[in-house]
């Protein structure tokens, strides 16, 4: 029942081609905080709309706009016993210390160990970065490496995004006489290991706010906090002169994007201030992957989650794990040219796992669904004596599961022993990170952990009947509230003819868009379709054409056995269309484009 302007389906779309109800963004509150906005400040209304429409109160329009670390950067101290890990880091350098970085095998992990590598190279400090197989030693810290890194000498250990539940690992170093600095953003509980200190804000006795921090985040903190400290020693005499901090934000940026933290606050800073870094090309190991991976124009926030994250991740999931440190890391030219190519080489090995993975995990959520609701929570799995998974990739496997069924998916790759290495994925409203902590409680996994969006798992075959009831009854509620939430918020209407490049460029204005800080959606009412077709990975590309004869490339992507790419396909006369405005660049020449997130069909045509 409509109960008011704000509650009328945009368009009048109840259900799109993805099911979705479309909604206007704005509603009355939001219209008079983007009119204030554009009446007190010199930013353009559509701009003010886009900044009402995420929350900007008409006061923080500006700072907004122009983030500075300076202004948005607290005192490191703020972050409990990041005082202590400082203080630790500053001796190791003072007394020229061995130090092992052992960092995760994911991008955040990399690039967290690559910040931490620099600063001990750039005051000459004998190190390593040390990163676990995901597959033969798995997350985190374990006792056995912690002996490999004692026998060459690292009488210090700093660990970069884990390290914060690493009990068994810890305690061992503590044995051997090793300390140990944690660097984290884990979720953990109210005791955490034996270690010098132990930073991470989502501590429980953190109040600090900072949560929002992906690992990169927390460790440039504790640089900042490190050369504070020397700086007090009276360090930096004599030649000696402390490392230009803010030309590494570059990493920071790639790990807050690519970790899919909010883009807020400190965050957002860290990602305008580091892109700006990236510009100058001054990281050899980026430079280098951006060429092999032919990134044309300048750099944003989509080139490094799914242009640059995934080569960097496909050195941990099907190769050798301490790639993408070493190549964030590097200052050597030639030796960035060729782990890139190295990544390269592994990421288009990675996207043909992933593919034939896919297929398999499709056809048998399909099978599990049939004609009704299905479960309320999807588990794909392999039979491990008929196809063989990569554990390295189940969790882009989850990830595609819970965006095409549009509710949280496992996908779980078992061994010949029977025991499952899994990840999962979720939406908005249903935790199952704390699902999966109470499973390990309750004895049904043998280990696992993570966040309300992304979770990991290690399970055994015969309790995963068990497992599936446990999601079902711990989730169910939650789960059927999110996907009622299925709403698609939309900015305003645009035709083909007003999407310029000018467009464009005002809305940046507003970005970088990201987790948190979602890029501006436009509905584009009845347009036809022309030259549809499709083209790489099951991308639909086309052309809309609006009432007044104007044309526009837009592309769906990964939507060609989708319900969306259906339609699109074998579209009616006019479609309405929901997307993003984007630049593509190709072969150095710039043009405006629209990337397609929904369609439907008009409720009157004609």
């Amino acid at each position: 029942m409509v109960t008011g302007e704000s509650e009328r389906a945009f368009l009048d779309v109840e259900r799109s081609a993805l099911g979705k109800v479309w909604r206007e963004r704005l509603d009355q509150r939001g219209r008079n905080t983007a009119l204030t906005i554009a009446q007190t400040t010199d930013i353009p209304e559509l701009v003010a709309r886009v900044l009402a429409g995420r929350g900007i109160a008409a006061e923080e329009a500006e700072a907004f706009l122009s983030p500075a670390i300076r202004d948005l950067m607290p005192d490191p101290s703020v972050l409990t016993d990041m005082d202590a890990a400082a203080a630790r880091i500053a001796r190791a350098v003072q007394k020229g210390e061995r130090v092992a970085v052992f960092g995760d095998y994911d991008v955040d992990g990399a690039a967290s160990g690559a910040l931490m590598a620099r600063f001990l190279a750039h005051h000459g400090i004998e190190h390593e970065i040390y990163i676990p197989d995901r597959i033969f030693e798995g997350y985190g810290p374990n006792p056995n490496a912690i002996d490999e890194l004692a026998g060459r000498g690292a009488s210090l250990i700093v660990t970069v995004d884990c390290g914060a539940t690493s009990f068994d690992a810890l305690e061992h170093a503590k044995s051997l006489g090793i300390d140990v600095v944690v660097l984290d953003h884990h979720l953990m509980d109210d005791a955490g290991p034996p270690a010098v200190a132990l930073v991470n804000p989502n501590r429980q006795d953190d109040l600090s706010g900072l949560g929002y921090l992906c690992a990169a985040g927390v460790t440039f903190m504790a640089l900042v906090a490190s050369v504070r400290e020397l700086r007090k020693a009276g360090w930096y005499t004599k030649g000696r002169t402390p490392p230009d901090l803010l030309s590494w934000l570059d990493l920071v940026a790639l790990a807050t994007v690519c970790d899919v933290v909010p883009l807020k606050g400190l965050n957002r800073a860290f990602v305008v201030k580091g892109l700006i870094a990236m510009h100058a090309r001054g990281n050899r190991g980026l430079a280098a992957l951006s060429e092999a991976a032919r990134m044309d124009g300048p750099l944003r926030p989509y080139h490094l989650g799914f242009l640059l994250g995934p080569r960097i991740n496909a050195g941990g999931r099907i190769g050798n794990a301490a790639l993408g440190a070493r190549l964030l890391a590097t200052q050597d030219d030639h030796e960035a040219a060729e782990i890139a190519a190295q990544l390269e080489q592994l990421n288009r090995a990675r996207q043909a796992e992933e593919a034939r993975m896919l297929e398999e995990a499709i056809a048998e959520a399909d099978a599990e669904i049939g004609t009704g609701e299905g479960p309320s929570v999807l588990i794909a799995n392999n039979d491990p004596h008929d196809r063989a998974w990569h554990p390295g990739i189940v969790g882009l496997i989850a990830s595609r599961l819970k965006d095409r069924f549009h509710r949280p998916a496992f996908a779980i790759a078992f061994d010949p022993s029977g025991r499952g290495t899994g990840s999962g994925r979720s939406i908005p409203g249903a935790d199952i990170g704390s699902a999966v902590r109470k499973a390990v409680a309750g004895g049904l996994l043998i280990k696992g952990g993570g966040h309300a969006m992304a979770a990991g798992l290690t399970v055994e075959k015969s309790r995963l009947a068990d497992l599936r009831a446990f999601l079902e009854d711990t989730l169910g509620e939650a789960v059927a509230a999110g996907r009622q939430e299925n709403v698609l918020k939309l900015d305003g209407a645009l035709t083909a003819r007003s999407a310029t490049l000018q467009l464009y460029e005002l809305l940046e204005r507003a970005g970088p868009y990201g987790q948190g800080h979602s890029a501006p959606v436009f509905a584009f009412p009845s347009h036809a379709l022309r030259n549809t077709r499709i083209v790489g990975d099951h991308h639909v590309s086309t052309q809309i054409r609006s009432g007044d004869g104007a044309n526009l490339k837009a592309i769906a992507f990964r939507s060609a056995d989708t319900d969306l790419g259906r339609l699109l396909l074998d579209p009616p006369p006019t479609l309405h269309l929901a997307g993003t405005i984007d630049a593509d660049f190709w072969q150095g020449a710039r043009r405006v484009q629209l990337r397609i997130l929904d369609a439907a069909k008009p409720a009157r045509v004609g």
